[in-house]
C-alpha cells in the first residue's frame, strides 16, 4: 500500500513537472517573440544611425564657403506694383572671432548649442530627445538643430518645418563641418544669422540696437542680441521690449547654470535697464513703413518668421495703393504744419480699406516713423467724441427710428450727466437727419436713452469695434476710447449694405521662382445691419458733408462720413466713405495733452481726408450709392408729428392744462393772475421751440423750403461684398 502511495505521488510530481514545463514553453515563446523584436528593432535602429553617420562623414567639403556673403532679396510691393519694401536694405558688418567678446560667445553657445564643440554638426541624441518632447506634448516645443544646422539653413535652405528640409539640414551641416573649423563656424554664424531690425550678424546688431561696437557692449547688451537669433521680431527690443528683456534674463540665467558667470553679474546684468538707440536709418528706405509693419505681422500670422521672410527672395505683393498712400503722408505732413502743429507730440493717423473686399488701401500709423515707430492705427486708443454718433443714430435706425423723426434739441439730464451743445446752441424740436448733421450733443443723449445703452454697445460690437466699452450714457459723445482700425471698420458696414468685412493687406506670396505659396482668400464677411439702416445712415451723413459739420472734407462726389473733436479738444476725428473706400482720420497729441482749440474734427482731419480722397477715389470717378432713395423732409411748423425726447414738454403741458382748470374756482382777481402765468408758461415753451440762431451759430440748419434728397444711384455696381445670387 505504502509502494502504491509513493508511485501515485511520484507520478503526480512527473505530471506537474510536465505541465510547468509546457506552460513555460508556450510563455516563454511569446516573451521571446517580444525579445526578438525589440532586438531587431535596436538593431535596425542602431544600423540606421550608423549608415547615417557614415553617409555624413563620406559627404564632401562646400566649396568657397569662407567667401559667402548674404542675398537678401525679399521685396514687399503694393497693388499698383510700387516696391515698397526691400531687404536689401540691412546692415551687415563683418567682425572677425578674435574681436567678438567672450561673453557673446559663451551666450550663444549656452542658448542655442551647448554641445557645439563636441558634436559633428549635429546632435542625433538631442535630435531623438526633442522627438520624444515633441510627441508628448503634441506639438513643437524643443528644437534640436546646432549651430552649424542654423547656419546651413541661413547659408542655404530655407525656414519652412519639413522633415525633407531637416534631413537637407542634417547632410549640408556634416558638408560645412568638414569644410571648416569650429572656431570659423561660430564665426561665420555669428556674422550672418538675422537678428531683426535689419542687422545681419552681430556687430550690426550691437551698432542697430545700442549704436555702439560689439566691443563696447556689457555683459546685458550681449546677452539680449544672444537671444534674438530664435525669433528676432519677437525679441526685437524695438518691437517689445517687455519679451525682450524676458528673453535677455533667460539667457543670463543659462550662462549663469553653465558657470559662464557669477551670480553677481548674473544678479547684476539682469536688473540693467535697456539704453536702445533711436531708429536705424534702414528704416528710412520703407516707402509705407507702418503699413509694411502690419505687413510682417500677417505675415507671421500665416505661418512665416521675419528671418525666413527676409531671407527668403520672397515677392510680397500687398493690396496697398502707393498713389493714395503717397498722398496721405504728404496730407499729414502739410496739413499739421499749416495748423501749427510742428512738434514730435503732434501726431495723426491715416487707415482706409475697401468695404467691398476689405483690402487695406492707405495706411499711416503717423508722421514720422524714423522718430517713433509707435503705430497710431492699431495700438492707439483714443476718444472719437461726435464721430461715435453715427454707431447711436444706426441703433435708432435699427429700432424703427426714421430721419424724419423730430427730436429736441434742448438741454437734457440723465441721472447726473447733463451734456450740452457746442457754443451752447440749441434748435428746438428738428428732425433727426439734421441733429446728426449739425452734431448735436443733447439729441444724441436723447437717442441713446431711447435705444437703451445695452443696444449702441452691441451695434457697436457687431460692426468690428473690439476695445471694450463702458456701459455709460456718455458713450453717446465719444468719451470711449476705440483703435483707428476697428472703428473705420465698422463705418464699412454703412457703405456696404450693412456688410461688416474684414481689413487684410497680404495678397499673396511668391518665391524667388515665381510659384505662389500664399494666395488671400476671399475676405471674411458678416450682415450686421439692414439695407435700409445703412441707406439712411449713408442718406444723413451726406448732409454732414454737404450742409454740417464735415464741409471741409467735401471731394465733390458723392460721400458721406462725420466729424469728431472731444470736449477738450485733445482728440479730433474725421471718417467717412463713397462707395468703394472708406477712411479714418485722427489727429491728436501723444502725451494726450489739449491741442489748439481751432483743431476739430471739421478742420485738421477732414482736410487730411479730402487730400487722400481725392487721389484715392480717381478710379471710381463719381459713383453713387447704390441705395434705394431716401427722403429728408424738412420740419414743417404745425406738423402732427411725434418727437423723440417730449416727454419733459408734455409733462409740462399736462400742469398747464390742469393749472388751466383750476382757474374756474377762482375769484376774478386771482382767476386773471393765474391765467397770466399759464400763458407765461406757453409762451416760454413756444420760445425754447424756436431758439435757433442761424445767424450767431457756426453750423448750418437745413432751409426749410429745400429738402436734402441724395441723388438717384447710377448704374454702378451695387458695392456688397457678397456673392450674386445674395444682391
Amino acid at each position: 500500500m505504502t509502494k502504491y502511495y509513493v508511485n501515485r505521488n511520484l507520478k503526480a510530481k512527473e505530471m506537474a513537472k510536465a505541465n510547468i514545463s509546457r506552460n513555460s514553453k508556450k510563455d516563454g515563446g511569446f516573451f521571446s517573440t517580444l525579445k526578438f523584436i525589440f532586438i531587431m528593432g535596436c538593431a535596425c535602429l542602431l544600423a540606421g544611425v550608423a549608415s547615417l553617420e557614415l553617409y555624413l562623414s563620406s559627404l564632401p567639403p562646400i566649396n568657397n564657403l569662407e567667401q559667402f556673403k548674404p542675398n537678401i532679396v525679399t521685396k514687399i510691393y503694393s497693388s499698383d506694383d510700387e516696391i515698397i519694401k526691400t531687404f536689401t536694405a540691412y546692415t551687415y558688418e563683418k567682425i572677425e572671432l578674435k574681436d567678438i567678446p567672450d561673453n557673446l560667445k559663451k551666450a550663444l553657445i549656452a542658448t542655442e548649442d551647448k554641445n557645439f564643440y563636441r558634436h559633428h554638426g549635429y546632435d542625433l541624441t538631442g535630435l531623438a530627445r526633442s522627438m520624444v518632447q515633441n510627441v508628448l506634448a503634441g506639438h513643437v516645443v524643443q528644437g534640436a538643430s546646432t549651430l552649424t544646422q542654423q547656419l546651413a539653413r541661413v547659408l542655404f535652405l530655407n525656414n519652412e518645418r519639413t522633415f525633407d528640409r531637416k534631413l537637407k539640414e542634417l547632410f549640408i551641416a556634416a558638408r560645412i563641418e568638414k569644410t571648416i573649423s569650429k572656431d570659423q563656424i561660430l564665426e561665420m554664424y555669428m556674422n550672418n544669422v538675422y537678428l531683426g531690425a535689419g542687422a545681419y550678424g552681430v556687430e550690426a546688431a550691437a551698432q542697430i540696437y545700442f549704436d555702439k561696437h560689439l566691443k563696447n557692449c556689457d555683459l546685458a547688451e550681449l546677452a539680449l542680441i544672444a537671444g534674438l537669433p530664435q525669433a528676432p521680431s519677437v525679441y526685437n527690443p524695438f518691437n517689445n521690449m517687455d519679451l525682450a528683456v524676458k528673453r535677455r534674463n533667460q539667457v543670463l540665467l543659462r550662462m549663469y547654470k553653465m558657470r559662464y558667470i557669477t551670480k553677481d553679474e548674473y544678479e547684476k546684468a539682469k536688473e540693467e535697464k535697456v539704453h536702445l538707440a533711436k531708429v536705424p536709418q534702414f528704416y528710412t528706405t520703407n516707402k509705407a513703413p507702418y503699413f509694411c509693419d502690419y505687413v510682417l505681422k500677417e505675415l507671421e500670422n500665416l505661418g512665416f518668421d521675419e528671418a525666413e521672410i527676409s531671407q527668403g527672395g520672397y515677392k510680397v505683393v500687398t493690396t496697398l495703393n502707393y498713389k493714395a498712400q503717397k498722398a496721405a503722408d504728404e496730407a499729414i505732413r502739410k496739413n499739421l504744419i499749416n495748423w501749427g502743429l510742428r512738434g514730435e507730440k503732434n501726431q495723426a493717423a491715416v487707415f482706409a480699406f475697401s468695404p467691398i473686399d476689405g483690402k487695406i488701401l492707405v495706411y499711416s500709423g503717423g508722421k514720422d516713423y524714423t522718430k517713433s515707430q509707435y503705430d497710431r492705427v492699431t495700438q492707439a486708443v483714443r476718444p472719437p467724441g461726435s464721430a461715435f454718433k453715427p454707431i447711436v443714430y444706426a441703433a435708432a435706425m435699427e429700432k424703427g427710428i426714421s430721419p424724419n423723426d423730430m427730436i429736441e434739441d434742448r438741454p437734457i439730464t440723465i441721472g447726473q450727466w447733463s451734456p450740452h451743445n457746442y457754443g451752447n446752441k440749441y434748435r428746438g424740436n428738428i428732425p433727426v437727419y439734421t441733429a446728426l448733421m449739425v452734431s448735436s450733443n443733447v439729441c444724441a443723449a436723447r437717442l441713446i436713452k431711447e435705444v437703451g445703452v445695452r443696444s449702441v454697445i452691441q451695434i457697436a460690437r457687431v460692426l468690428g469695434i473690439e476695445t471694450p466699452l463702458e456701459y455709460d450714457y456718455t458713450i453717446a459723445l465719444g468719451s470711449n476710447g476705440v483703435k483707428l482700425f476697428e472703428f473705420t471698420r465698422a463705418y464699412g458696414a454703412f457703405a456696404n449694405g450693412g456688410y461688416v468685412v474684414q481689413p487684410y493687406a497680404i495678397e499673396r506670396v511668391e518665391t524667388s521662382r515665381g510659384k505662389v505659396v500664399y494666395r488671400a482668400p476671399r475676405t471674411k464677411v458678416s450682415h450686421q445691419l439692414s439695407m435700409n439702416t445703412a441707406a439712411e445712415m449713408t442718406a444723413m451723413m451726406r448732409t454732414v458733408i454737404t450742409n454740417g459739420t464735415g464741409r471741409a472734407a467735401n471731394i465733390g462726389k458723392p460721400a458721406a462720413g462725420k466729424t469728431g473733436t472731444t470736449d477738450d479738444n485733445k482728440d479730433a476725428y474725421f471718417v467717412g466713405y463713397t462707395p468703394h473706400i472708406v477712411a479714418g482720420v485722427w489727429v491728436g497729441n501723444d502725451d494726450n495733452t489739449v491741442m489748439n482749440k481751432s483743431v476739430q474734427g471739421g478742420t485738421v482731419p477732414a482736410l487730411i481726408w479730402k487730400d487722400i480722397m481725392k487721389v484715392a477715389t480717381e478710379p471710381y470717378g463719381k459713383a453713387e450709392f447704390n441705395y434705394p432713395e431716401v427722403k429728408l423732409i424738412p420740419f414743417a411748423a404745425g406738423s402732427n408729428v411725434k418727437i423723440i425726447g417730449d416727454e419733459e414738454e408734455e409733462k409740462a403741458q399736462e400742469e398747464v392744462k390742469q393749472d388751466s382748470g383750476d382757474v374756474a374756482g377762482m375769484d376774478p382777481q386771482s382767476a386773471q393772475t393765474a391765467q397770466e402765468a399759464v400763458q407765461n408758461v406757453v409762451k416760454t415753451i413756444n420760445t425754447n421751440n424756436k431758439k435757433a440762431d442761424p445767424v450767431k451759430s457756426q453750423q448750418t440748419v437745413l432751409p426749410a423750403a429745400k429738402p436734402v434728397v441724395p441723388s438717384k444711384p447710377t448704374a454702378a455696381p451695387i458695392p456688397m461684398a457678397v456673392p450674386d445670387s445674395l444682391h
